[in-house]
């Protein structure tokens, strides 16, 4: 699956962001790179907060980055964990990610447990999301 940058930079992207995680609780640091179509990578890292259920993922802090900045179209999200762990955005993510690929186009790209970059969609990993159209 192609996108307009190499797999691998948009991971060394997101393990730049991962070095930047809030996780003082679980000591699990994300990082996320999310690739906008105007080519600009909003980074995102997690941030733990000592009421768990108010802990924010990398994914949805460079989601609300580039919406915040005024991006809304993404071709492609890298999520990098610690080394060794196969990471994939959380179901959380997948659906947050859904609002903005309601095709599920976006590409994701995680690493095996070897380190070498893996490349899927948002569809294979969220099929029949719930989005904007079931709301009708």
């Amino acid at each position: 699956m192609d996108i307009p940058m190499d797999p691998a930079a948009l991971m060394a992207l997101a393990e730049h962001a991962r070095g930047f995680a809030h996780a003082p609780y679980s000591r699990f640091q994300v990082g996320a790179a999310l690739l906008c179509d105007d080519g600009s990578v909003v980074g995102g890292c997690n941030v733990e907060n000592a009421s768990y259920g108010a802990t924010i993922c990398a994914e949805r802090v460079a989601v609300g980055a580039a919406v915040a900045s005024g991006r809304r179209r993404f071709v492609a999200v890298a999520v990098a964990g610690p080394a060794g762990v196969a990471l994939g955005p959380c179901g959380i993510c997948r659906q947050v990610l859904s609002e903005f690929s309601p095709d599920g186009a976006l590409r994701v790209v995680t690493r095996d447990a070897a380190g070498a970059p893996r490349v899927t969609t948002l569809g294979a990993l969220l099929p029949a999301a719930f989005g904007p159209a079931d709301l009708r």
